[in-house]
């Protein structure tokens, strides 16, 4: 029998992720749009995991399993404190909450103050809620070791949910993250971090949510 789980997210770039980490098991995904929840918790934590926390157990009133994800973004040549930095507030960074074109356009002008290009990361946390028990899951090492440029001049292609990535380029290849048809595998490195990343996050949902894999 498949564990129904629900993804606390509007996002529909979050709702293919976490189909496809999962693909291999047997789980039947709800989205909030499916279960008509227009409710939205305070996000109040200092980190992505504490904020992934703050949802999961929110939305875990609604459901018995819960994913739900958060993430900041970092310029690497900047301070941590710099009110500069994004961080928790990629999507309101200045208290007013931005379209997906407010963003590209915003964070273009900065990367433009910064002289053009800056490195970045995103600090991911996700959390998962299940039958009253919370579990998270944060890597900011992986997270710096996978860090990508951002420059002021956007591609005209977008991202749907992840309007950021016509800003994003690929340190190796120079190419934006909107040409994911383009894009030439990796070095070997850069695989082997992002596939042990992956392995280590699916081998935590599937954990924390009892699921079964397909083949077993």
């Amino acid at each position: 029998m498949k564990k129904q789980v629900l993804l606390g997210t509007t996002n529909p770039s979050k709702v293919k992720r976490f189909r496809d980490l999962l693909a291999g098991y047997e789980v039947e995904f709800f989205t909030l749009a499916d279960r008509q929840i227009t409710q939205e918790p305070e996000e109040t934590g200092a980190t992505p995991e504490e904020n992934a926390r703050i949802k999961a157990r929110f939305y875990g009133e609604y459901f018995d399993a819960v994913i739900c994800n958060d993430s900041g973004l970092y310029f690497a040549d900047l301070p941590l404190n710099d009110p500069r930095q994004p961080g928790l507030n990629i999507r309101a960074p200045q208290g007013r909450r931005l379209n997906d074109e407010e963003m590209i356009s915003y964070y273009a002008d900065l990367i433009g103050s910064l002289g053009g290009r800056a490195s970045a990361f995103y600090l991911d946390g996700v959390a998962v809620y299940n039958k009253g028990k919370i579990y998270s899951f944060m890597d900011p090492d992986t997270a710096r070791k996978r860090s990508f440029d951002m420059v002021s001049q956007p591609s005209e292609e977008r991202n749907p949910g992840w309007p950021l990535d016509s800003l994003s380029r690929d340190k190796r290849t120079g190419l934006s993250f909107t040409d994911g048809k383009k894009l030439t595998p990796g070095t070997t490195e850069e695989n082997v971090i992002l596939g042990a990343y992956r392995k280590r996050l699916t081998a935590f949902l599937a954990q924390t949510l009892g699921l079964n894999n397909k083949e077993e």
